[in-house]
C-alpha cells in the first residue's frame, strides 16, 4: 500500500522504547513499525533510545532524559519548527503527560491532536495508592478533551473516557495492543524451545512449564507474584500427580524477594530478565496471570495467546482480550478465587490452536491500518 501523502504524523515519545524489550516498549515500537509503512511518520523521543534499531521511519532523539523533560517549554519551539519544516498534519502523543505541549501545538500550528492512551493513567495510579491521582485525573481529562482523536487500548477505557471525561464518542476509538505474527509458531519451534529452556533450567520431560512474566518493579506484578507464592503454588504442591515448574521472568525484582531462591525446591524457578522472552513463550505450555489491578490490557496475555499458550487469568487480568476470539485457550477465573484458579491450571490440557479470529483482532498490521483509516476519514 502506498503511503498517504496528505497525512504526515509527528509522534512524541517521551520514553525509552528502543530496542523494545518490555511489553510497553514493544507496544510503541511495533505500532509505529507497521503504522509508518502506511503514512509518513517522524518520531521525536528521548536521547536514551537507540535509533539505529529503526529503519522504517525517522527518529529524532532530541529530548533530554530526566523528569524535567515534561515541563521544559523549549520543546514547544523545537517541535513547532519540526512541524513547519515537515508539514506535519497530525501530532500524536502517548499518555497525557505531554498534554500541555500537545494542546499548545494544536492551537498554534493547526495540527490535529491524537492522544493514545495505554490505560486510564489516573485510575492506574489510584489503584496503586498514589495520593496525587486526582490531580492527574483532571489533567488527563483536559488533555483528552482537546484531542481530535482519542485512541484507547480497550473498550472499558473508551467507555470510561466517554462517561467520566465527557468525551465526544465520535472522537473515541479502540486501537489495541498487538502481536507481530499472523499465526502461531510451528510445533517444531515450540519443541525446540522447550528443549532449550528445559536444559537451561534442569526441567524434566514430564514437568509442565508454567510461565509468569512481567516487570517486577511494578506493584500489580509484584502483587501477582505474591499470589503465586502465597496461594497458588502451595495448592499445586499439595496436588498429587501434577508435575510442573513455574518460571518467573522479569527484571528489577526488589531485594526483599531474594527468598525466591529459597523456592527452588518448591518448583519455582526465578529466571530474572531474559534477553529473548519469545523463547520462554514458545517453551511454556501455559501462562498464569493472577493480576488484579493496574488498568489497561495485559500485554503478556496477548503475547502468550499469540504464541499458542493456554492461559489462566483473573477477570481483572483479562480486560481487553475478548473471550470470543480465544477459543478454548483462555480460562478466566473470578478475582481472588485461588482454589478455582489452581484447579484450572491442573485441569488444563493441550487445546486446539488459537483461532484465526485472534490474529484478525490483534495483528499489528491490521491495528495500524485501522488507525490510519480513522485519520484518513476524519
Amino acid at each position: 500500500m502506498n503511503k498517504l501523502g496528505e497525512i504526515r504524523v509527528l509522534t512524541l515519545m517521551p520514553y525509552k522504547f528502543l530496542p523494545p524489550k518490555l511489553g510497553g516498549q514493544k507496544h510503541f515500537a511495533f505500532f509505529f513499525k507497521f503504522f509508518s509503512a502506511l503514512v509518513n511518520t517522524t518520531c521525536v523521543t528521548v536521547k536514551d533510545n537507540d535509533i539505529t534499531y529503526v529503519k522504517e521511519y525517522e527518529v529524532l532523539n532530541i529530548i533530554q532524559d530526566g523528569k524535567m523533560r515534561y515541563v521544559n517549554p523549549v520543546y514547544f519551539f523545537t517541535l513547532r519548527k519540526i512541524i513547519k519544516e515537515k508539514q506535519i498534519s497530525h501530532l500524536m502523543i502517548e499518555h497525557p503527560y505531554y498534554g500541555w505541549l500537545g494542546i499548545l501545538l494544536k492551537l498554534f500550528c493547526k495540527v490535529k491532536l491524537v492522544v493514545r492512551s495505554q490505560n486510564i493513567e489516573a485510575e492506574r495510579f489510584k489503584s496503586i495508592g498514589k495520593w496525587w491521582w486526582g490531580i492527574l485525573w483532571n489533567y488527563e481529562k483536559l488533555t483528552h478533551g482537546f484531542a481530535d482523536y482519542n485512541f484507547f487500548i480497550q473498550q472499558d477505557d473508551e467507555k470510561y473516557g466517554i462517561e467520566k471525561y465527557k468525551l465526544n464518542p465520535a472522537k473515541c476509538h479502540i486501537i489495541t495492543y498487538g502481536f507481530e505474527l499472523t499465526a502461531p509458531p510451528a510445533q517444531q519451534e515450540r519443541i525446540t524451545a522447550r528443549e532449550t529452556v528445559a536444559a537451561l533450567h534442569n526441567i524434566a520431560a514430564n514437568e509442565n512449564i508454567i510461565l509468569f512474566n512481567g516487570s517486577l518493579n511494578y506493584k500489580p506484578n509484584i502483587d501477582a507474584l505474591d499470589k503465586i507464592l502465597i496461594h497458588i503454588n502451595p495448592l499445586l504442591l499439595a496436588t498429587t500427580n501434577f508435575n510442573y515448574k513455574i518460571i518467573i521472568c522479569g527484571s528489577n525484582l526488589a531485594a526483599s524477594y531474594n527468598q525466591l531462591k529459597e523456592y527452588a525446591d518448591k518448583n519455582i524457578i526465578y529466571a530474572g530478565f531474559v534477553d529473548d522472552i519469545t523463547l520462554y513463550y514458545k517453551a511454556a505450555g501455559m501462562l498464569i496471570n493472577p493480576v488484579m489491578d493496574g488498568g489497561g490490557i495485559k500485554t503478556k496475555l496477548v503475547e502468550a495467546l499469540g504464541y499458542n499458550l493456554n492461559v489462566v487469568t483473573t477477570i481483572s487480568g483479562a480486560i481487553g482480550v475478548p473471550l470470543s476470539i480465544t477459543g478454548e485457550k483462555m480460562k478466566i477465573i473470578e478475582d481472588d478465587n485461588w482454589n478455582s484458579f489452581t484447579d484450572a491450571i491442573i485441569k488444563s490440557k493441550p487445546e486446539a490452536d488459537i483461532p484465526e479470529a485472534f490474529f484478525n483482532h490483534f495483528y499489528w498490521g491490521k491495528i495500524a491500518e485501522k488507525a490510519v483509516n480513522i485519520l484518513k476519514e476524519k
